[in-house]
């Protein structure tokens, strides 16, 4: 099932745009003859391979949104929107590039110096510097703002310590944007900053954190007094709140916030019709999740919009996960009673009982990861609250 079968606003797309999308299937489709793995479910998560997304970068489908002038695209929300849901649709393996192009270049763009986003965002945008996110802590998980990571002024910058936990890929990539404390205050939002921080500093340590599959994406990161020059620091010292909330805003809305089982759905419908085909009961089931999956597109699509114009989207994003994660963990369920298959990781990679096995390891994850949906829920209660 192709992601055409929810294209239920294709006809309202611009010529360009719906050009766009089938020059990002005929080059997904020729990845796919050529042996890239693909088709997997959660593959922005695992699914690292630096190669692939230089070969992205090489078409300008990484760091789209990014002005011309710092090696970007200059295209629209929209047009890097239809990228990311095919790509996602496809199962590619895009993690490598994920968080930068999603949100460190974003954010350098908007709070960083002239230097930096000359230093950094040409690099993101070719697929050549790859960032992890430097939030959590333990304790400190959805609730950021008791993060205990302090950065202490020095005569030529700052010394940072702390450990950072569930920093997906601190192992292999280049840099993270880290949350540090740099004043007291009693406002726990209040004197907080942010911080680039080179992740091959040989005082940064990282220890894997394994999935349950054995999969090594995250990690805890130890920073053991990492000295940085007064050029780390990301923004102004104390605006790191703020900074971090607009952060949150372009991790949660996304598509892959509902997308990451597609591929698992799709290996359904495919594995019904090489069985017959779908009864009755199999169809009204697989129907009302392709339903689902078009109202969830249309909040994320509210929120890319927002993003472009400028407007606060950090209620819509929360909605977005919230809505969106917990589809993604009952599609897993909705598919094992649709068809009821034993799953087994050690069956024929990209076999249907394989990707099943593969999705039910990563559910834990869908809700809490980007923030537990309960504080999402209690995100959005109080934007409801303040609308009135």
């Amino acid at each position: 099932m192709p992601l055409s079968a929810l294209d239920v606003r294709a006809v309202h797309l611009p010529p360009s745009v719906r050009q766009l999308r089938q020059e990002v299937r005929d080059f997904l489709a020729a990845e796919r003859a050529a042996g890239t793995v693909l088709g997997r479910p959660d593959s922005w998560l695992t699914g690292w391979d630096p190669a692939f997304s230089r070969r992205l970068a090489q078409r300008g489908w990484v760091g789209m949104t990014l002005p011309r002038e710092y090696g970007g695209g200059g295209r629209s929300t929209l047009e890097r929107h239809v990228v990311l849901e095919e790509l996602l649709a496809a199962g590619a393996p895009v993690s490598a590039h994920w968080v930068a192009d999603r949100q460190a270049g974003p954010t350098i763009l908007r709070h960083g110096t002239e230097a930096q986003r000359n230093r950094f965002l040409p690099r993101i945008a070719a697929g050549r510097c790859f960032f992890s996110i430097g939030m959590s802590e333990q304790e400190s998980g959805s609730d950021l703002a008791s993060v205990r990571t302090r950065a202490e002024r020095t005569a030529d910058g700052w010394r940072l310590t702390g450990t950072k936990m569930w920093t997906g890929g601190a192992h292999v990539n280049d840099y993270a944007i880290v949350l540090a404390r740099t004043q007291e205050s009693a406002d726990p939002h209040a004197g907080l900053s942010q911080f680039l921080v080179d992740l091959r500093d040989p005082r940064v340590r990282v220890e894997p954190i394994r999935l349950l599959s054995g999969e090594h994406t995250f990690n805890s990161c130890h920073l053991d007094d990492v000295e940085l020059a007064d050029d780390a620091l990301l923004g102004r010292p104390g605006d790191g709140w703020q900074q971090v909330t607009g952060e949150l805003a372009l991790e949660r809305g996304g598509p892959e916030r509902f997308l990451s089982t597609l591929p698992l759905l799709t290996a359904l419908v495919d594995q019904i019709r090489r069985t017959g085909g779908a009864d009755p009961a199999q169809q009204a089931r697989v129907g009302r999740l392709v339903a689902r999956l078009a109202s969830l597109r249309q909040l994320s699509s509210g929120v890319a919009a927002a993003s472009a114009a400028g407007r606060p989207a950090d209620v819509q994003a929360a909605l977005v996960k919230d809505l969106g994660t917990r589809f993604e963990g009952e599609l897993v369920n909705e598919v094992r009673e649709i068809l009821p298959t034993a799953a087994r990781s050690d069956a024929t990679p990209g076999s249907f009982p394989e990707l099943l096995a593969t999705a039910i390891l990563h559910a834990p994850g869908y809700t809490l990861r980007g923030g537990t949906n309960e504080i999402l829920r209690g995100i959005i209660t109080r934007g409801l609250e303040l609308s009135r």
